[in-house]
């Protein structure tokens, strides 16, 4: 961790910032489905350029292990979130059917497996959670314990930090109600947590795999039986 600090943590905020401009240039000028895709992979290109640069410095040690327990962690984790923001829903707008998704003569849309499975249940938590919670989470944590000795400060600050800038990557493209805010911020909170009192990446990404996997599921069960 000798040459992650304040420098990376700042790359990595100026990077969100370009891949938002980029997003929302996208879906203001191409617009559409077209337009919804650039902006996507524009967000998701910006978030690699620092890890990149990040991980081709040094690799933190232990960040990349994995353990049969955060498998455990993931699945509980995920569930356990996905559960609240129904919750959350539910007080927010009242009782809620199943979700589901937009179906033509019966069959689910070409590009289905592409933006609903893998881009969010696959690509999504693996990059996101390579920048949240691999680059943005160390960065800070580490820039702040050189600065004032303090693990506890630093952890705080790392957890702070990611979950906040997490939320905001979700808010500025797709406006989100404020049940949807809270569940982003527990979100980003709870995996920035394992990867402070872990030390590891992986619980961060199977809890994030998990969150968004179960709402495909959900989604899948409402279209059926709509």
């Amino acid at each position: 961790m000798r040459r992650w600090g304040a420098e990376l943590a700042g790359w990595a905020v100026l990077a969100l910032g370009a891949g938002v401009l980029l997003g929302a240039a996208s879906s203001q000028f191409i617009g559409g489905f077209a337009g919804g895709i650039l902006s996507t992979l524009a967000l998701w290109a910006a978030m690699a350029v620092p890890v990149v640069l990040a991980f081709s410095r040094s690799v933190p040690r232990g960040l990349l292990l994995f353990r049969p327990v955060d498998l455990l962690y993931g699945i509980v984790l995920g569930l356990l979130l996905r559960l609240v923001q129904g919750w959350l829903q539910v007080a927010a707008t009242g009782a809620q059917p199943f979700p589901s998704y937009f179906t033509a003569n019966g069959a689910l849309a070409p590009a289905w497996w592409f933006t609903e499975l893998i881009a969010p249940v696959v690509v999504a938590p693996v990059v996101e959670e390579l920048f949240f919670r691999g680059l943005v989470v160390v960065a800070v944590f580490t820039a702040v314990r050189r600065a004032t000795r303090d693990r506890s400060l630093a952890g705080f600050a790392a957890v702070v930090a990611s979950a906040g800038l997490f939320v905001l990557a979700h808010a500025v493209l797709v406006p989100v109600s404020w049940d949807a805010a809270v569940a982003l911020l527990l979100v980003g909170l709870t995996t920035s947590l394992l990867v402070v009192l872990t030390g590891r990446l992986w619980p961060a990404v199977l809890a994030h795999v998990v969150y968004n996997g179960s709402y495909v599921v959900l989604a899948l069960v409402g279209t059926f039986l709509s």
